[in-house]
């Protein structure tokens, strides 16, 4: 090799590794100094955590002690602005309400819980379900209470869901502006039922089986839906295309049956569900809040009247 072209080698080798020293140097010096200063910034930001870049990620508003900033703090935020900044304080009354609205919120999302918990246990087949139940009562490590825990919040939500309807009803809380939430409502109780029902046959006793038997032949009966309901068989409904046949897989109670009762039960109603349940809590809102006795009079509207309530 010429001795110019290993010369020239050597000095690009050189002047390579003369740029990755200072480049070394240059590294070790930002980490040196940058090091103290971003931890500090995490000992501010744990002193403080509304100084950090994640807070204001997700408050954008600075939460100043100005009325202001307090006002658009609430209006901004999702959660906040769930609660109203004022209420009628007749309306919040346990005697009044009795508190069925929030106990049948909070069963169902006992029954959330609790039923995805059981979905690791459970296989929708006629092979493995009913030994399912009975491996996840005698086998598992808090089995039986989780089952039961499930069974009992649905039927405390069938009672509850009813005796909301029939407080909303008792109060005239249906009427005006309130219709559309009431007919929501009404959804919602022919959803809880049908949660119910659909539940019935995943433990794939002779209960189960039985009670959807019933219920089935139940709905052969219904009017255009089923093939013996009136104007049934006007609309061309048969033994094998109708709403029974619908909500079997078949003509039988089997194993389609099953599956369809599983993905109904876990996936179908509970969506459902809940798009009607986050469309009543905003209509709620927008209806002028919890439906009380007596709406808020504004001074500027009328006078007051007076009274240990109203004072």
């Amino acid at each position: 090799m010429p001795e110019e072209n290993r010369n020239g080698r050597n000095g690009k080798e050189v002047g390579l590794l003369e740029r990755l020293k200072s480049v070394l140097q240059e590294d070790v010096q930002s980490f040196r100094t940058d090091l103290p200063a971003k931890a500090k910034e995490q000992i501010e930001g744990l002193k403080d955590p509304t100084k950090t870049e994640l807070y204001k990620s997700i408050f954008r508003h600075k939460h100043d002690d100005t009325p202001r900033n307090r006002a658009l703090g609430v209006l901004s935020n999702v959660f906040l602005h769930l609660h109203p900044a004022k209420i009628n304080r007749d309306a919040v009354r346990y005697s009044f309400t009795w508190g069925m609205g929030g106990i049948t919120f909070y069963l169902f999302i006992v029954l959330t819980l609790t039923g995805v918990l059981l979905m690791f246990y459970y296989h929708p087949t006629k092979l493995q379900a009913f030994r399912d139940v009975l491996y996840l009562e005698h086998d598992v490590p808090f089995g039986k209470i989780l089952r039961n825990m499930h069974r009992w919040a649905a039927h405390l939500m069938v009672i509850a869901v009813w005796l909301h309807m029939f407080r909303v009803f008792l109060t005239g809380s249906y009427k005006q502006p309130r219709q559309f939430n009431w007919n929501i409502g009404v959804l919602l109780l022919v959803f809880t039922l049908l949660l119910s029902f659909t539940g019935y046959l995943l433990p794939d006793d002779q209960l189960g089986f039985w009670a959807v038997t019933v219920g089935t032949n139940m709905a052969r009966a219904t009017p255009l839906l089923g093939h013996e309901g009136p104007f049934g068989k006007m609309v061309g409904m048969t033994p094998y295309n109708d709403v029974r046949f619908g909500l079997l897989g078949g003509s039988i109670v089997d194993a389609n049956a099953l599956l369809r009762s599983y993905i109904w039960h876990c996936i179908g109603i509970p969506i459902v569900a809940s798009v009607l349940m986050i469309v009543h809590f905003w209509r709620v809102r927008k209806d002028g809040g919890i439906s009380g006795p007596e709406s808020v009079v504004l001074m500027s509207e009328g006078k007051p009247r007076r009274g240990p309530r109203h004072a």
